[in-house]
């Protein structure tokens, strides 16, 4: 076994292998970039080397920085964690060049599934079941458009490298195909370097099933079934294993075709193999199709070790060390039911728009495992992915490990960003998904009732104007009260779109008077805590002008000057804004165009995303700020639009 790792990556997978190394006896070299400076998988590690620049491709993307730094440091092996360098073969090789190990499968097994057109026709070969589409070398946007039509709509445009969903579109119809055809190319592109597609058909009721499997170069075993079916965007958002309404059949079918798909490429190490599953008459041995193989671990492979007992990330070291697999398949089994949600810093109103921030207060619950790369006080930077922690249950039964999710959702207390907790709150209430009842369209069916926001009542206002003037503290009986009568206090607070002047009036040092608009609300102070009309107070943070109270949802108020006026012409429509950093990859209009609520008018490329810019409202283009290439910081004016008839 080795003595001593480096971990090739950040935040919580980094995290992650440091905890198994250190129960293994392993030393951890950890690696960071400018941005990483002060980052909790920097604490964890026993040493660290300085790599480059914030951006990936200045430091987690430099290979060569750090086989430098694993040489340097004594480390005898490199642990990828997944995304970066995870499935570069490239790197791979020049890993084993240096006479270093590479903690999980040969170059060449990452290059036979790298391409999915390549990797479907191995797997046909292999008689794994394949979905029916073109998979062919020709990328003549005519010719990928008359294959579309002989495949039929609706079909998916999927880039052939990467995943996470970048380079992927669904088209619905024939003239859609071209628009969505450049801006899957486009996006692949800037993801993966790689702007080539492959087209399918699309499954109208989809499940995402994968299969965990591991192999020592020779045989393979898989590890049972993890559902992913609840996506927005084309990503994950909840996982389950096993799947719901799994049988026994469909499992050892499953199973079956990932240990073929593992064996087929030698494959050494944790993979997943994905499939796409009907879910519309059930679960049938003969309704799946293979979609990809993962060559690294898996984000969602918590929910595998909860129900196995098995820890991955040991067997990728045992693994990479040359030790064989440490069971058969007759020895692996399940046990109960696990969830994993994905807490991610995100406006899930506007479309799951990345936001990034300071993590001003950060509480998870203490009773379930939570994997996390950030602590409060961290900041979630525009240059990586905004996941803060990934939450997982266990319990006996789907049903109990369900309602363990639901209590660690409403424990989580985060303060600063806007997260999609109240979302993943919503979805585990979901009557659907409670019943089992899952595919990826679900979230898109039910976005407007799962992004409802909760109703604040006067209690929650009376209890943030107090919070905002300082009274929820220790208070000596005689503050607050004048020589003829007691004293009112005023505060303007502003939550969401709207805005209040409250009045707050002390009656005594343990007994307050709030007016929040026609009601009066009695706010009382006893052993227990205070108590607004008899409601006990939740928990509430203040950071700056922000007032949060975990009810358990989080709301925040924002303390509001008088003075203060926004932006007229933004609220009116006539500004382009940047939502959030990133560069200005692409813009449509040109001054003077006459444009319509709706049209696209830039793209934005940020968090290895892009996102499309549209015009607000219906008007004449009057300047374009920036030029195509510019990198601008959120809010930053990008095009302005007046009426028509102002451009007259």
């Amino acid at each position: 076994m080795f003595t001593k790792i480096l971990i090739a990556n950040r935040g919580e997978i980094a995290c992650r292998v440091m905890e198994t190394a250190r129960e293994m006896g392993v030393s951890t070299v950890a690696v960071y970039s400018d941005a990483d400076r002060d980052a909790k998988h920097m604490a964890m590690a026993d040493e660290a080397v300085h790599i480059g620049g914030a951006a990936p491709a200045e430091s987690y993307l430099r290979g060569d920085r750090i086989i430098q730094a694993a040489l340097a440091m004594g480390a005898q092996a490199i642990h990828p964690g997944y995304g970066f360098l995870s499935e570069n073969p490239d790197f791979v090789e020049e890993v084993e060049q240096a006479g270093l190990v590479f903690i999980g499968p040969s170059a060449d097994a990452i290059r036979k599934m790298g391409l999915k057109d390549a990797a479907k026709a191995l797997m046909q070969k292999s008689g794994v079941p394949v979905v029916p589409g073109y998979h062919g070398d020709t990328q003549d946007p005519a010719f990928l458009a008359q294959q579309a039509d002989e495949i039929g709509y609706p079909m998916l445009i999927k880039a052939v490298a990467g995943g996470g969903g970048k380079g992927m579109r669904l088209v619905e119809s024939p003239e859609d195909f071209a628009a969505a055809l450049e801006s899957a190319q486009g996006e692949a592109v800037t993801a993966f370097g790689n702007g080539d597609v492959l087209i399918e058909r699309y499954i109208q009721q989809p499940r995402h099933i994968e299969v965990q499997v591991f192999g020592d170069g020779e045989r393979a075993v898989h590890l049972f079934e993890r559902d992913c079916s609840l996506q927005r965007r084309h990503q994950k958002v909840i996982e389950e294993a096993p799947a719901p309404g799994m049988t026994h059949e469909m499992r050892a079918a499953m199973g079956q075709a990932a240990v073929r798909a593992a064996e087929a490429i030698g494959y050494k190490g944790a993979g997943t193999v994905e499939f796409i599953v009907d879910g519309r008459d059930g679960l049938r041995p003969e309704g799946f199709w293979f979609m990809e193989m993962n060559t690294r671990l898996q984000v969602e492979h918590p929910v595998t070790e909860a129900i196995t007992g098995v820890d991955l990330v040991e067997w990728q070291l045992r693994a990479a060390a040359g030790e064989a697999l440490p069971v058969t398949q007759e020895q692996l089994t399940i046990t109960g039911h696990s969830f994993e949600v994905r807490l991610y810093a995100e406006d899930v109103a506007k479309g799951f728009l990345p936001a990034t921030g300071t993590l001003e207060h950060l509480v998870y619950p203490s009773f379930t495992r939570v994997d996390s790369g950030v602590r409060s006080g961290d900041v979630i930077s525009p240059f990586y992915d905004p996941m803060i922690a990934k939450i997982v249950t266990h319990g006996a039964t789907r049903e109990f490990a369900l309602g363990k999710m639901r209590q660690a959702i409403e424990a989580c207390q985060i303060a600063g960003l806007q997260t999609n907790l109240a979302f993943l709150g919503a979805l585990c209430w979901h009557e659907e998904f409670a019943r089992g009842e899952v595919d990826t369209g679900l979230i898109a069916r039910d976005l407007k009732a799962l992004v409802q926001e909760p109703d604040v009542t006067p209690q929650h206002w009376a209890q943030a104007a107090m919070a905002g003037l300082g009274l929820l503290g220790e208070v000596v009986p005689e503050t607050g009260f004048t020589l003829w009568q007691p004293l009112t206090w005023s505060i303007s607070l502003q939550q969401e779109q709207e805005l209040r002047e409250i009045a707050v009036t002390v009656w005594s040092a343990d007994q307050y008077e709030i007016v929040v608009g026609e009601v009066r609300v009695r706010a009382q102070k006893s052993a227990a805590g205070w108590r607004f009309d008899d409601v006990h107070a939740p928990t509430h943070v203040i950071t700056g002008d922000e007032i949060t109270l975990f009810w358990p949802r989080a709301v925040t108020f924002t303390r509001h000057d008088p003075l203060a006026r926004g932006s007229e012409e933004a609220s009116s429509g006539n500004v382009v804004e940047a939502p959030m950093p990133g560069v200005v990859k692409s813009i449509f209009a040109i001054s003077g165009q006459v444009v319509t609520k709706g049209d696209r008018l830039a793209i934005l490329e940020a968090m290895k995303m892009e996102h499309t810019l549209l015009a607000m409202r219906d008007g004449v283009v009057a300047d374009i700020v920036v030029e195509e290439g510019a990198q601008v910081e959120a809010g930053a004016v990008l095009i302005t639009l007046v009426a028509e008839e102002e451009s007259q």
